[in-house]
């Protein structure tokens, strides 16, 4: 049972605040594309705003309620949910679906939701992506290929691997591919959050071991099955790939930050190094802001950085 169905059967959540909230959640599964993790976030989120407020206010938080509430009453939830367990980051994505609530539900309602959309939310340091050396990822689909008996899901490792750094795919969206996509072509049609397309060049090294893969393969690639399969024909999952190079990275003795997601920032990093465009390597990423690509050059300046303490004769 939900943590919104719990705060509505104790009476936390008045019928129509219920009723909007589910709503809500339905125009960001349907319009906006929103995966099931997210509303699942959202629905917890919004739903542990509301029970508080009813709380805190002694008053069922029916429509009218809300659209009272003021930036005293937001600040008091805000202290209410932070605590050990609930840091900066945590705080911030509490409050930005409290407040993409209410900026629907203010636009519905006809009311002023100044109060919550100017509430603040804690500053926290952004979390650089942490690509690998070139060298590294290289090693690492070397080593991945040595942790399987079969040569078979050998192949199939260092497939997935190589388009993750060579096409800079997800990982979900590398195990979404099906046996229509297969042979590869010069470029993928990939669909990624929130149902955007994007065309993806595939190098001549990816294509090849996707090919490799599919020769040793003991299961039939029908159109609509997966193209990389489990060892008992199934999809895929993401978490055997996280495995196998958590595996390889003990080996390597690689960080904790090697994992599928850190193929994906390498080749960013790496097309950024060689002197790739931001824009086009947004495009290629399929990333919806500009902002969330210059990320990689933060890494490439600190990289600069480094190299310039260590090397430069002013440095010691």
């Amino acid at each position: 049972m939900s943590r919104a169905q719990t705060a509505a059967d104790t009476g936390l959540i008045s019928p129509a605040a219920r009723d909007a909230l589910q709503t809500w959640l339905d125009h960001q599964r349907s319009l906006q594309g929103a995966a099931e993790n997210t509303i699942t976030a959202y629905q917890g989120d919004v739903a542990d705003f509301l029970a508080f407020m009813t709380v805190h206010t002694s008053q069922t938080q029916g429509l009218g309620a809300l659209a009272r509430i003021t930036i005293t009453d937001m600040r008091s939830w805000m202290a209410h949910t932070r605590g050990p367990n609930v840091g900066p980051r945590s705080m911030a994505r509490k409050l930005s679906a409290v407040k993409a609530f209410y900026r629907w539900l203010a636009e519905r309602e006809g009311f002023e939701p100044t109060a919550v959309l100017s509430a603040r939310a804690p500053k926290f340091p952004k979390k650089l992506p942490r690509p690998l050396a070139v060298d590294a990822a290289k090693a690492m689909i070397d080593c991945v290929e040595l942790q399987s008996e079969r040569p078979w899901v050998a192949a199939r490792d260092v497939a997935v691997l190589t388009l993750l750094w060579g096409c800079g795919l997800r990982i979900s969206e590398a195990l979404s591919l099906t046996g229509r996509d297969a042979p590869l072509a010069e470029s993928l049609r990939i669909f990624g959050k929130g149902g955007k397309e994007r065309v993806v060049p595939v190098l001549p090294a990816a294509r090849d071991a996707v090919d490799a893969y599919l020769r040793l393969c003991p299961y039939a690639q029908d159109a609509d099955a997966p193209l990389f399969r489990a060892i008992r024909g199934g999809p895929l999952s993401a978490r055997a790939i996280a495995s196998v190079m958590a595996d390889a990275r003990m080996q390597l003795g690689l960080p904790a930050t090697a994992t599928p997601h850190a193929m994906r920032h390498s080749f960013a990093t790496h097309l950024l190094d060689a002197g790739g465009d931001l824009r086009a390597i947004q495009e290629l990423l399929g990333h919806a802001s500009l902002s969330t690509t210059q990320a990689y050059t933060a890494v490439d300046t600190a990289r600069l950085m480094e190299v310039y303490n260590r090397a430069h004769p002013r440095a010691g």
